[in-house]
């Protein structure tokens, strides 16, 4: 019986290491991605010692992508907003840094696998990316009039739902097979005070013990161990019958957890965890896409604004130059006083400086987007010489799509992955229970242990004291070597049998009581911040849509307001010729378009703002920017660049 469940535990053992061969959580490993490079290795001893050596991965890549350099030409960078996209896709760190989540949420799968702990993974989103137009403020200028029209922040860190994982409850088995091999060595001597027995004062005994031994776990709540214990005698006893000899012993052991820690929904719920965490490193993955996305698409419209912002300051500014020019002309013929001249000389000034203002503002934005977009920052030479140009404009519809806010709400609902996440940490929380559960039961523990022993060795004859020519022979069964052993093992000639059952009971069971509490308390904070989180997103919906209809209110506002302000500057300027106006109203109706026309340019910078809100408060950013998921994983983007225009 011994035999047939040694050798049935071990089919199982060699079952399990094959299937977890199959299913193992493939991570990284340079060694084997080709058979041409020295350190590959394929099964055999070789694959199995590489289980116990470091795995080598990649170093972080710091190329960047080969379609930045295709965009450049003649000392420009000409982007389009779906080249933008590709490159943040391509190059951007914080994308880069966040797809080492599902990585690592492998090697947590692997973890509870072999029936370890598992540690958490990260859920940090990363959004380090700064823009200058939350930075800059200033008389006139764009910066101090952009709205982010709900689109939150632009700079430091946001989570994505939290995912951070306490062990508590039952302990489960250690699901890895563990083996056990060992040699002893022991020297003992014994000094006889009665040498009758053994006819010597003293004597030694040397005793050699190879073992071996497999156990392993199973998510029933069962443990398994199969031990063979060897041990070669020898000593300088003369009165020994069998002097050297071996023994051995084969045994069998099961324990079983009939109540704490019995089940595989108990034993099994850190590989569910686990599998969990994957599925929100993939969700924590995308919304890190969204939040970049968003944060690039943001900085492009912005340096489109700036650029339209630094095109009104040129502007004002040759008004104002033409207008010390007609002046100076007029000063020289004698029908205009001198000190108009000053008066103009000042307003081409102050229009010089918000021109300065402006360009470096541009420059400051072009620096920003380029450094989002290159993994080495603007450290490359060439890269932070050349000037960025985008090539798309902003443009307002000319009717908005009309849809209930209650689709809008369930669309969001469906698309948001912060709360994916948030459902899937519920879950995870649930099923953590199960061990905070089972430890609130007495622990009822059945154990079984079978063992088959064996001894031979060499044979030797004893002198009888007081008959002289008698001498005592040793059994034969025992008579031989290890081949004797073994037989006697496997005939179990010399078997032991027991069996334990063992009921523990805290008669208080406080632990159990409190781990319990706490973790049913937590859960129901989950839940609670998980509505919460809910009617944030429909609040968040609502804003963004009402944000969306005053941008765009806002935009034809500031529309009429910048063709009124040129009407009134042409027929200043035309009364002006006449004589019947005044170089003070004239410089104020320039003020006047200047600052409509900034106004105008504000107004679209906050509806191009508002639209990318509107877009991720409903989850639908990547849908609207035909983004991939697969590429952004890969960081290859399968389109290629756009045409960039002949010098």
């Amino acid at each position: 019986m011994l035999k047939s469940l040694a050798l049935c535990l071990i089919a199982s053992l060699l079952h399990t290491q094959f299937a977890a061969a199959q299913t193992q959580v493939a991570l990284p490993d340079p060694q084997k991605q080709s058979r041409d490079n020295p350190g590959y290795m394929t099964g055999g001893i070789r694959g199995w010692l590489q289980r116990y050596q470091p795995q080598a991965f990649d170093p972080i890549n710091l190329a960047n992508s080969t379609r930045l350099d295709s965009l450049v030409r003649a000392g420009r960078l000409y982007l389009s907003l779906q080249d933008t996209i590709a490159l943040a896709l391509e190059n951007n760190l914080d994308i880069e840094v966040q797809r080492y989540g599902p990585r690592l949420a492998e090697t947590e799968l692997l973890r509870a696998e072999a029936g370890g702990f598992i540690r958490g993974i990260p859920t940090t989103l990363n959004t380090t990316t700064t823009n200058t137009a939350n930075q800059v403020s200033g008389q006139g200028g764009l910066g101090s009039s952009v709205n982010r029209g709900g689109g939150g922040s632009d700079t430091g860190t946001a989570t994505a739902g939290g995912f951070v994982f306490t062990q508590t409850g039952t302990q489960i088995p250690i699901l890895d097979p563990v083996m056990s091999l060992g040699y002893g060595f022991n020297h003992r001597t014994t000094i006889n005070s009665n040498s009758f027995a053994t006819g010597v004062p003293a004597f030694f005994v040397r005793n050699n013990t190879p073992f071996f031994s497999i156990q392993k776990g199973f998510l029933t709540g069962t443990n398994v161990s199969l031990d063979f214990n060897n041990s070669r005698v020898a000593s300088s006893v003369p009165r020994a019958e069998i002097n050297p000899f071996i023994t051995g012993n084969l045994g069998f052991t099961v324990q079983q957890n009939l109540l704490r820690g019995f089940g595989r929904a108990v034993n099994n719920r850190n590989i569910l965890i686990a599998k969990n965490e994957i599925n929100v490193s993939d969700l924590v993955f995308k919304q890190q896409v969204i939040t970049t996305v968003s944060q690039i698409i943001n900085i492009y419209w912005d340096l489109v604004s700036f650029n339209e912002d630094v095109k009104v300051k040129k502007q004002a500014l040759s008004l104002a130059e033409k207008l010390l020019s007609d002046n100076r002309k007029q000063v020289e013929i004698g029908t205009l006083a001198p000190i108009e001249i000053v008066r103009a000389e000042a307003e081409v000034a102050r229009n010089q400086q918000d021109l300065t203002v402006s360009e470096t503002r541009l420059l400051q934005q072009e620096t920003v987007l380029k450094n989002t977009l290159s993994r080495t920052g603007v450290s490359s030479p060439m890269l932070s010489e050349v000037r960025v140009v985008p090539t798309d404009s902003i443009r307002i519809p000319d009717q908005e799509a009309v849809q209930p806010i209650q689709d809008l709400v369930r669309t969001a609902v469906e698309n948001r992955p912060d709360l994916a996440q948030t459902k899937l940490s519920v879950e995870s929380s649930k099923i953590s229970l199960e061990g905070t559960r089972s430890q609130l039961k007495p622990s009822l523990d059945f154990t079984l242990n079978m063992r088959n022993n064996g001894l031979s060795g060499t044979a030797q004859q004893i002198v009888v004291p007081g008959a002289p020519g008698f001498t005592q022979n040793a059994n034969p069964f025992f008579v031989g070597g290890y081949g004797g052993v073994l037989r006697q093992i496997f005939s179990r000639n010399f078997p032991d049998y027991s069996a334990s059952i063992q009921l523990n009971i805290p008669l208080y069971n406080k632990q159990a009581r409190a781990d319990y509490a706490n973790d049913m308390l937590r859960l129901r904070q989950s839940e609670l911040r998980q509505q919460a989180q809910l009617n944030n997103v429909r609040v968040e919906v609502q804003n963004a849509l009402i944000g969306l209809q005053q941008a765009r209110a806002g935009y034809q506002a500031a529309m009429k307001s910048r063709i009124f302000a040129e009407q009134t500057l042409d027929a200043e300027q035309k009364k002006y010729a006449l004589g019947a106006s005044t170089i003070f109203l004239v410089i104020q109706a320039q003020r006047d378009l200047a600052v409509a026309q900034a106004a105008e340019v504000n107004a679209l910078s906050t509806y191009s703002r508002a639209r990318v809100s509107m877009d991720q408060a409903m989850g639908t950013t990547l849908d609207v920017n035909n983004i991939s998921m697969d590429e952004a994983r890969k960081g290859k983007v399968a389109k290629g660049p756009s045409t960039v225009p002949l010098p």
